[in-house]
Formats: C-alpha cells, sequence, structure tokens
C-alpha cells in the first residue's frame, strides 16, 4: 500500500487534507522504510479551504494509486463533481483502497462504493448521508469504519485516527504508535468496527479515572478483576461501571482485555519472546486463552501476526 494519493477538487476541507499530508507525506522513512509514497491528484488547480494547490496529476491517475483518501466535502448539499466521483469509483475497481475523511464519504457514496456497506461521516451529516443514500448502513457512533478495501470517517480528529488505522495496518502497530508520538496525539481512540482500538484516556486531570488508567497498563500481567480496579480507584464496582461506559465507552473487563491484547501485538511485533511468555507479560492466564481472544479480536492467531509484520515493519504491504 506505498502508493498513496489524495483526491481533491474544489471545495475540500484543508484541515482533512493536511491531516493526510501529514501523515502520509511527511518523510518518515526513519521509522519504517520505505515510506509512503504521496502524490495529489485533481483536475487541475484547485480551492482548497480558500488555498489554492496545485494537483501532481490529473484525477484519471488515480487508478494507480494503492489507497485513494478523498478529504472531507465542504458543501453536502451539492453533489460532488462527476469527474472526481467517477475517477475514485475507477480507482476503487482497479483495486485501490479507498478512504474517507469526513464528509469525503458523500464522494464515496455518490460512486456506490459505500451500497450495503457500513460507513460514518461527521455526526452533523449522518441524517443528511443516510436520506440521501438509504442503500448506505450509516453508524454516527463511530470514529470510523473498516470495510477492508472502502474505509470512512467521521470528523475532524477522526480523520486523524482512520490515517493512523492505515498506517497500522500496512506497518503495525509500533510503527502507527511512533508516528501518533510524533504528532502528539493519542495513538488509538474508541470508535472502530472491525478493527481493534484501544479506548481512550480522559483528558481531564481531575477525572475519576486518570490515575486508574496508568496504574492498569503496569500491571497487564498481574490477573486484575475489577474489583481490583475499582479498589484502587476508591469507589464501588458499579460506580467504576459508570465511569467507564463515560469515558470509553466500554466496560471495566472489556477495556482491560483490549489493552492485554494491544500489548501482545506490541510484543510479538518488537520481540522475539514466545507466545508463552507473551502470555504471562499480558495476564492472559494461558497460551490456548491468549490465541482464542487474539484471534477473534485481531482476525488471525498470533504467530501469524508476528510472521507478517515482522517481516513488514521495513515497509508496508
Amino acid at each position: 500500500m506505498g502508493r498513496v494519493a489524495l483526491a481533491v477538487t474544489d471545495g475540500m476541507l484543508h484541515f482533512e487534507l493536511s491531516v493526510a499530508y501529514e501523515v502520509f507525506g511527511a518523510d518518515l522513512s526513519h521509522v519504517a522504510d520505505p515510506w509512503y509514497d504521496l502524490t495529489v491528484h485533481g483536475p487541475g488547480p484547485v480551492r482548497v479551504g480558500g488555498f489554492g494547490l496545485e494537483p501532481d496529476h490529473g484525477l484519471d491517475r488515480l487508478a494507480d494509486a494503492d489507497t485513494v483518501i478523498v478529504p472531507g466535502w465542504a458543501d453536502v448539499d451539492v453533489d460532488p463533481p462527476a469527474e472526481l466521483v467517477d475517477a475514485v469509483r475507477a480507482a476503487h475497481e482497479a483495486g485501490a483502497r479507498v478512504a474517507s475523511l469526513c464528509t469525503g464519504a458523500f464522494v464515496l457514496a455518490a460512486a456506490g462504493l459505500l451500497d450495503g456497506r457500513r460507513a460514518t461521516t461527521h455526526w452533523a451529516h449522518t441524517d443528511v448521508l443516510a436520506e440521501r443514500y438509504p442503500r448506505v448502513e450509516v453508524d454516527p457512533d463511530v470514529l470510523y469504519v473498516d470495510n477492508g478495501s472502502v474505509l470512512t470517517s467521521a470528523g475532524k480528529a477522526a480523520a486523524m485516527d482512520l490515517c493512523l488505522h492505515l498506517v497500522r495496518l500496512d506497518h503495525g502497530s509500533a510503527v502507527a504508535n511512533t508516528v501518533a508520538r510524533r504528532l502528539v496525539v493519542p495513538p488509538h481512540r474508541a470508535g472502530g468496527q472491525a478493527q481493534f482500538v484501544t479506548a481512550p484516556m480522559p483528558a481531564e486531570d481531575d477525572h475519576p479515572l486518570t490515575e486508574l488508567f496508568p496504574w492498569v497498563v503496569e500491571r497487564l500481567d498481574r490477573p486484575l478483576t475489577v474489583e481490583d480496579l475499582a479498589r484502587q480507584a476508591r469507589m464501588s464496582s458499579r460506580h467504576l461501571g459508570r465511569h467507564f461506559r463515560a469515558a470509553t465507552g466500554t466496560t471495566p473487563l472489556q477495556w482491560l482485555l483490549t489493552q492485554r491484547i494491544r500489548r501482545a501485538q506490541e510484543l510479538l511485533e518488537t520481540t522475539d519472546e514466545s507466545v508463552d511468555a507473551i502470555t504471562a507479560a499480558t495476564g492472559m492466564g494461558t497460551a490456548t486463552t491468549l490465541r482464542r481472544h487474539f484471534n477473534r479480536t485481531v482476525g488471525v492467531p498470533p504467530d501469524t501476526y508476528r510472521r507478517t509484520f515482522r517481516a513488514t515493519r521495513s515497509g508496508p504491504r
């Protein structure tokens, strides 16, 4: 997935375009070599967020890309240009992975790429997307949706979530985490679909769970229970559950399992530790338990995951 193309035309949102350019267009060969080869494709000189932009290639060259990214479409009350829609459709038919950021989902929907698929966009426009394209299963409650060859994200910051998810798919968690640290953003936030995304940490210093999360992450090798977490947070298990649901959108046990699987992924990518050793380091009890949860969450067994990402950490798939 090394060749990434930004599909632009007049009326795109500059924030989402800038996010994609920062992730895929910066020289991060020191993180993973080779890094992505980013090009910008448009019908000619375009205006994006009030700025002029000269594309590298025409829209007809989108089909040469491995991944096509469609930034946000500013005026959702106006149909996107037919030439953009046709070019995005042709790129997907040629085998490209196509991702939309924010209201770029309207371009994908117009191209028919979201028919019969789950998709999302900025929360303020989910009703419009659902009404205009009734064959699309619009989910307003997620940060992004991964359908394999077609991906959509919610608004603004969720564009970064999806871009980091693409890096994670291509290079693995360790590289995606490094990119996130460089950008000073969380490497994972809750809200994915088939993909695996870690729940966020509360931003407020006085949040009841602010000190609990790092305490748990430092003790993943231990058999922690909900009662242990509640005791550390100095609240009842019931009260803890309410705070967890409000902060992360999930339960304490599911969040804890998420952390254990994420740690297992990082160890598989970055060490030669055996599955038994990783089981102990992640507090999963037995290798059988680790394999079962890992396979169900990530989609492949630990050994297969290791072979894939240890072989591709130096370059995208």
